[in-house]
C-alpha cells in the first residue's frame, strides 16, 4: 500500500461504537481519533466512491445514518468495513485511517463545499446508478 513504510503510525486499537457510530482509533505515535461511520463512507477509498482517477469521484449523500455491520482486518495494514448500506469494497490501510483522523475537520468543510456546488443535500437520498456498477 502506498504510504506504508516502518516509520507508518500503526493503530494499538480500534473499537467500534454503534450506538454514536463512530470508529475509535488509537495509533502508535499517541494519535487518537473518533471517526464517524458517514465520514469513512462518504470518504472510501472504493473505485466506487473514488472512481478510477481524479474528477471521478461520486459524491455520497444520504450516508448520515449509515452503521457499520463489519470490519475485517487485511493482512496487517488496513481493514475492510461493511456498511449498512451494502458498501463493502473499500480498504482502509492504516495510513488512510490515520489520514482521515488528522484531515477530519479539512475533509468535512470540502465534503459541505462539494454539495453546495451540487446543488445537493447531505440527507438526499443517493440517485440510482446507470450503467454497469463500478466494484
Amino acid at each position: 500500500m502506498a504510504g506504508l513504510t516502518p516509520e507508518t503510525p500503526t493503530p494499538t486499537a480500534l473499537t467500534v461504537h454503534g450506538q454514536s457510530r463512530v470508529l475509535e482509533v488509537s495509533f502508535s505515535d499517541g494519535a487518537h481519533f473518533r471517526l464517524p461511520f458517514e465520514l469513512m463512507r462518504i470518504y472510501s477509498p472504493s473505485a466506487e466512491v473514488a472512481g478510477h482517477g481524479p474528477g471521478q469521484e461520486v459524491l455520497q449523500t444520504g450516508k448520515r445514518g449509515v452503521e457499520l455491520t463489519g470490519l475485517e482486518p487485511v493482512g496487517n495494514y488496513a481493514v475492510q468495513p461493511t456498511f449498512s448500506d451494502g458498501h463493502s469494497s473499500g480498504i482502509f490501510s492504516w495510513d488512510y485511517l490515520y489520514f482521515l483522523g488528522a484531515q477530519q475537520d479539512k475533509l468535512w468543510a470540502d465534503y459541505e463545499r462539494r454539495l453546495k456546488e451540487a446543488g445537493m443535500d447531505r440527507d438526499a437520498p443517493m440517485p440510482e446508478k446507470a450503467g454497469p456498477a463500478c466494484h
